[in-house]
């Protein structure tokens, strides 16, 4: 089977559009990837993902979360805040890791550490690579 000319510049011209459009796309989930979680009392919090950078992804966080808040930064990770539902005003945790689960676990396992009784998570966020 022969094929023309013209079908195969369309075919190659194809391939090249879709190259291009998939390396943008990679450059920017990797220029967009900043985040941040802003802890409170009372189970207060915020969140901001997928940023410009750190500095801009930590004030949006701060922004939402009401009252004093400390805020920690993520960058192609998760992070997790589990409060203790017997008294939210009482205990909590939080965690920044790789992977959803692993900072699932590790911020209500942090709860439990600091005497919550009924830990639950109240907030999670992940960046564009956690």
């Amino acid at each position: 089977m022969i094929i023309s000319t013209a079908i195969a510049q369309r075919r190659a011209l194809f391939i090249l559009a879709l190259t291009v459009l998939l390396g943008a796309s990679r450059f920017v989930t990797e220029s967009w990837a900043a985040g941040a979680l802003a802890v409170g009392k009372c189970g207060a919090y915020g969140q901001a993902y997928d940023y410009h950078g750190d500095a801009a992804a930590r004030a949006a966080a701060l922004k939402q979360c009401k009252g004093q808040c400390t805020a920690v930064s993520m960058k192609r990770a998760c992070a997790a805040l589990a409060v203790d539902m017997a008294n939210p005003c009482g205990a909590h945790g939080y965690a920044v890791k790789p992977k959803i689960s692993s900072s699932l676990n590790a911020a209500t396992r942090k709860c439990y550490e600091f005497g919550g009784k009924e830990c639950v998570i109240r907030a999670w966020a992940c960046d564009a690579k956690g």
